[in-house]
Formats: structure tokens, C-alpha cells, sequence
């Protein structure tokens, strides 16, 4: 493969299947997976977040998981320059990269850039979080529309994660976030995409995550919970703010029901694969596929055309 050939991405809202497409391309062909899963960079969390198996690892190589600790902060920009590094070294041994994943964010900026500025000091940001919880969402709102009315176009007012980061880029730079992408001041991946979005229909979606969040917890999650916070990990595992694992800490506090956390657990899965499906839909241009076997295909077909098979 070279630098110049196109890369898949395999994208789509979790649950969908989009690893077992991988793993069973790579019964064929020499390809390794980038992940862009930004619950999968965390390490220790490994049941909860559907990381690769052991049976998978031996199967085909992921690069880009168990990067950080629970609580650590991990930028999009950071993502950028992890997945270039794996890109070339993947390349560099002749191999095909293959991105999965399902974390919108760290993929438009793979694709489409990423505002350049210094992610590591979280001073304005705690301001601006701050004076959100003082003023407002709509207040805060209005102020990006005076400083930066093109972004604040693009967002909803109660958008406070977005409004509060594009205000962070405005103080922190002092010209608009919008002003700095048409300047082309971002970073973006050197290499050309294409999208291969997985979008099974929405209830057997729903009813896969439902069966999987069982399928983890018979598989030890809340016992793999209990070693972390019995090593101290407690406190920046609910920091990180990853879906079912703040649920079951709700259960080991005596604030649910194991019954009634799993069912959470899995309204919050669903509500979140709904986030994502819509959002793949909108914002992704490339191909969609209703089923696994379908996607396979189509990579499978790409794949033996450019290895001249």
C-alpha cells in the first residue's frame, strides 16, 4: 500500500458490528485496525467499552487502545498525530490501515482538521464552565455570538460543550474559531478517506446493545469495576465519564438496584447509539450499509482489487 492510496474507514454507532467486520476481513488480507474509540483509549476499562478480545488481538493487530489512564484528558489534536504515527507505521510494513470506530469528533478531525491551540491548560475552560453555571447557557451563547457569529450559527444555544469550547478558542487565541479554520490554521491527517458507515436498522441495533450489555456483565464487568476501585481507581473512573461504568458506581454506592443500574445501562447505550446514528447520517459523506455481510463484501471486493487478487 502506499502513502497515496485511499484509507476505509469503518465508521457507525456502537453496538453495530463494526470490529467483527475487521476481524473477519483480516481471515484474508494483511490489515491492521486503527481504533478511533474514545472510550477504548482508556486503559483498565475493558469489558465496559467492548475492547478487542484476546481471541481478536491474535486475530488482527489494534493500535490506538489502552493510550491513557481513566480521568486522563485526550484531545482530537492528540488523536490526529496518535492515528498519522500508526497510519505511516502500518504502511511502512506494507500493510493495509483500516480505521474503526465510532467517536465522531476524533474523526472529522482526522478528515476535515481540527482547530491548532494548547489543549493541556483547562484554566479558561473551568472559567467558562463556571460562568456558564452562573449565567446561563443562552448568556454564554450570546456572547460567541458577538465575538464569533459564524460559529454560533452552527450551534444550539444549549449546546454548552460546543459553545463553551469555541468561547476557550476565542480567549485562548483571540480570533474566532471560525476565522482560524478558514485560515486553514488546523491539523488534519495527510491522507485521503473513504467512509464505510455501518447503519443497521434502528430496533435490531437496539436490541443487539441490549443483548451485549448482558453479555457483559456475564462476562465479569461489575467484578473488573470492583478491582479497579478497590485499587483506588474509583474516583477518576467516574471522572471519565463512560457509559455504564458511572451506573455501576451508582450501584456499589447503594444508589441503584443492580437490576436497575443494567437497565440504565442500557436506556443510556441506546440513547447514545441514537446520538450516533443520527450524526453519522448528517454529517458523513462515504457509503451506508444495513448489514455486516453486505459492508464485508464491498471492503473485500475493494481490498482484492488493489492487491491485484
Amino acid at each position: 500500500m502506499t502513502e497515496s492510496s485511499t484509507i476505509p474507514i469503518i465508521c457507525g454507532p456502537t453496538g453495530s458490528g463494526k470490529t467483527g467486520v475487521a476481524v473477519e476481513l483480516a481471515a484474508r488480507f494483511p490489515i491492521e485496525v486503527v481504533s478511533a474509540d474514545s472510550r477504548q483509549i482508556i486503559k483498565h476499562l475493558d469489558i465496559g467499552t467492548a475492547k478487542p478480545t484476546a481471541e481478536e488481538c491474535n486475530k488482527v493487530r489494534f493500535h490506538l487502545v489502552d493510550l491513557i489512564e481513566p480521568g486522563e484528558g485526550y484531545s482530537a489534536y492528540r488523536f490526529v498525530d496518535d492515528a498519522c504515527a500508526a497510519l505511516a507505521d502500518i504502511i511502512g510494513r506494507d500493510r493495509i490501515p483500516v480505521l474503526v470506530g465510532g467517536t465522531g469528533l476524533y474523526l472529522r478531525a482526522l478528515t476535515d482538521g481540527v482547530v491548532e491551540i494548547d489543549n493541556e491548560d483547562t484554566t479558561v475552560r473551568e472559567q467558562l464552565q463556571d460562568e456558564m453555571s452562573r449565567t446561563g447557557p443562552q448568556a454564554m451563547y450570546d456572547q460567541l455570538a458577538r465575538v464569533d457569529p459564524t460559529e454560533a450559527a452552527r450551534l444550539h444555544p444549549n449546546n454548552q460543550v460546543r459553545v463553551i469550547r469555541a468561547l476557550e478558542i476565542y480567549r485562548l487565541t483571540g480570533q474566532p474559531k471560525s476565522e482560524l479554520l478558514a485560515e486553514a490554521a488546523h491539523r488534519e491527517g495527510e491522507h485521503s478517506f473513504e467512509h464505510f458507515c455501518l447503519l443497521p436498522d434502528r430496533q435490531e441495533l437496539y436490541a443487539a446493545i441490549d443483548r451485549r450489555v448482558d453479555q457483559m456483565m456475564a462476562a465479569g464487568w461489575l467484578a473488573e469495576l470492583e478491582r479497579l476501585v478497590d485499587a483506588g481507581m474509583g474516583e477518576a473512573i467516574r471522572q471519565a465519564r463512560v457509559i455504564g461504568y458511572g451506573e455501576l458506581l451508582q450501584f456499589m454506592d447503594g444508589e441503584l438496584t443492580l437490576e436497575a443500574a443494567v437497565d440504565l445501562i442500557k436506556q443510556n447505550s441506546r440513547r447514545y447509539a441514537k446520538r450516533q446514528y443520527t450524526w453519522f447520517r448528517n454529517k458523513t459523506s462515504g457509503r451506508f450499509f444495513s448489514s455486516r455481510g453486505e459492508l464485508t463484501s464491498v471492503l473485500a471486493d475493494q481490498f482484492s482489487a488493489k492487491r491485484g487478487k
